[in-house]
């Protein structure tokens, strides 16, 4: 996970990141990591859920940009409810 092989945050997929965050997640919960690659992995999922973040809201804004009104083109916030 927060190896040296591991794919950088910003050229990662929602997908990519979303599921290694997921695995993260699951190493911590599980406890039986060491405390010093703990941090590690807290510092990577720190960093994939910005970028999950920061997609989710690109995404949104693109979806506001085409959103048609009754009136023609118009914006309207996006709901992911």
């Amino acid at each position: 996970m927060a190896d040296s092989k591991a794919k950088p945050v910003d050229k990662m997929s929602f997908e990519e990141a979303l599921a290694e965050l997921e695995g993260i997640v699951r190493q911590l919960e599980a406890g039986d990591v060491e405390l010093e690659k703990s941090i590690a992995i807290y510092e990577r999922g720190a960093a994939l859920k910005a970028h999950c973040e920061a997609r989710l809201k690109s995404s949104e804004l693109k979806i506001e940009q085409i959103v048609q009104g009754a009136n023609g083109p118009a914006t309207e916030p996006a709901s992911f409810e």
